[in-house]
C-alpha cells in the first residue's frame, strides 16, 4: 500500500514530482493508494494522483483509492473521467447523412423564423399605415418626395434602356420563329401580351428591388449599425414612421409609374425589331398593336405594381433593422434583401397568374 500524506495542491506540485519521479524509478506495482493522510486536494493534485495510479498500474488493473474522504474520492473520479490520460479524444464527426439532415434542418428552422419575424414587422407597417389618418403631421412630406425621387426619377434611365432591350429581343425571337409558319404578323401579339401582362411589370420590380430595395437595407443598416436608429427610439421617435413609411410609399407611388413607362418602351423596341426584322413600318405596327392589344392585360400588370412595390420595400427595411455593428453584416443583409425580394415577388407574381386565370380575365 503507498500512503499519500501532505498538501496536494497546485502551490506543492515540484516536490510531489521529485518524490514520485523516484517511485516510478523504483517500478514497484502497488494494489492500494490511501489518501486518508492528505490535508487539502485540488484539481491540479488530483490529475498528479491520477496518472501517479496509472504509472504504478499492475497487468493495467489501476490501484485502488482508499480514502473516508468521499469529495476527494469524487474530485478524483471526475479528473480521471475527463482527463483522458492527458490526450483529448477526438470528436466524432457525424455521417454525410446526419450531417446533410443537420443543416437542413438548421435552415428550414431558421427561414421558418425570419418568415415569422418579416410577416411581424409586415403587421407593424400595416398598423403604422392604419394610425396615419390620426397623425397626418407625422407624415414627412420631404422625406416621401426625396424617396420618390431616387427610386422614381433616378431610376428611370436603366428601367427605359432595359425594357426597351426586352421588347426589342423578344419581337426579333418571336418573328425568327413566326416567320417559318407565314404568321410573322403576330409578332406584334407576341410582343403585347408578354410585356403588358407579366414581363414589363416583372422586369422592373427586379430591377427596382436590385436598385432601390438594397438601397433601402444599406442606408437603415448603417443607421443602425451606427446605434442612429435607438437613438430615435430614445427621443421618443418612431423608427417605423421616419425610416420605412417614406420610402415603401415613394416605392408604392412609383413603381406603377415605372412599370408604365417599361411597357410604353418595350412596345417601342418591339417596333424597331419589327422594322428591321419583317420590313413592318412603324404605322402598321401601331395599327396592328391597335387592334389586337387587350386592356385586361395592361389592367393585370398594372394591379400587380403596388403590390411588387410593397414587397420590395417592406423586406429592403426590414433587412436593415437586423444588422449589427459590423461591416459585413449591412452586406450581407443587402445581398439577402435583394435575393428575398425577387423572390417573392416572383411568387406574387405566379399566385396573380392563378388569380387571374381563375376569373378568366
Amino acid at each position: 500500500m503507498l500512503v499519500c500524506t501532505g498538501e496536494w495542491t497546485v502551490l506543492s506540485l515540484g516536490r510531489l514530482e521529485k518524490k514520485l519521479t523516484a517511485l516510478r524509478r523504483r517500478g514497484e506495482s502497488v494494489g492500494s493508494i490511501s489518501i486518508a493522510g492528505i490535508q487539502h486536494l485540488d484539481t491540479a493534485g488530483a490529475l498528479v494522483l491520477h496518472r501517479l495510479r496509472s504509472s504504478l498500474s499492475a497487468q493495467g488493473k489501476l490501484p485502488a483509492v482508499i480514502s473516508e474522504n468521499r469529495d476527494y474520492l469524487n474530485l478524483l473520479e471526475q479528473v480521471a473521467a475527463n482527463s483522458g490520460d492527458g490526450i483529448p479524444a477526438a470528436p466524432r464527426r457525424p455521417g454525410p447523412v446526419i450531417d446533410f439532415l443537420n443543416t437542413l434542418g438548421k435552415t428550414i428552422v431558421t427561414h421558418v423564423r425570419e418568415g415569422k419575424d418579416l410577416l411581424g414587422f409586415f403587421g407593424h407597417f400595416l398598423v403604422t399605415c392604419a394610425n396615419l389618418p390620426r397623425k397626418p403631421r407625422s407624415v414627412r412630406l420631404t422625406a416621401l418626395i426625396y424617396h420618390m425621387e431616387q427610386t422614381g426619377l433616378a431610376a428611370v434611365p436603366i428601367v427605359a434602356l432595359l425594357s426597351f432591350l426586352i421588347g426589342l429581343v423578344i419581337a426579333y425571337m418571336g418573328a425568327q420563329l413566326l416567320v417559318q409558319f407565314g404568321a410573322n404578323i403576330y409578332v406584334v401579339n407576341l410582343v403585347e401580351i408578354s410585356i403588358l401582362r407579366e414581363l414589363g411589370v416583372l422586369m422592373t420590380s427586379i430591377v427596382v428591388a436590385g436598385r432601390s430595395g438594397s438601397s433601402f437595407t444599406a442606408e437603415i443598416g448603417a443607421m443602425q449599425a451606427n446605434e442612429e436608429v435607438d437613438a430615435m427610439r430614445s427621443m421618443g421617435l418612431d423608427p417605423m414612421t421616419l425610416l420605412v413609411m417614406p420610402r415603401v410609399a415613394a416605392l408604392f407611388i412609383m413603381l406603377p409609374a415605372l412599370v408604365f413607362l417599361s411597357d410604353v418602351m418595350a412596345i417601342f423596341g418591339g417596333s424597331v425589331a419589327s422594322m428591321s426584322s419583317m420590313d413592318l413600318n412603324f404605322s402598321a405596327f401601331a395599327l396592328r398593336f391597335q387592334q389586337t392589344a387587350n386592356l385586361n392585360n395592361l389592367f393585370v400588370g398594372m394591379i400587380k405594381a403596388p403590390f411588387f412595390a410593397v414587397i420590395i420595400g417592406v423586406v429592403g427595411c426590414f433587412k436593415g433593422f437586423q444588422a449589427t455593428g459590423s461591416a459585413d453584416s449591412v452586406g450581407r443583409l443587402t445581398t439577402e434583401s435583394v435575393v428575398e425580394s425577387i423572390f417573392l415577388v416572383i411568387v406574387l407574381d405566379a399566385l396573380f397568374a392563378i388569380f387571374f386565370m381563375q376569373l378568366g380575365v
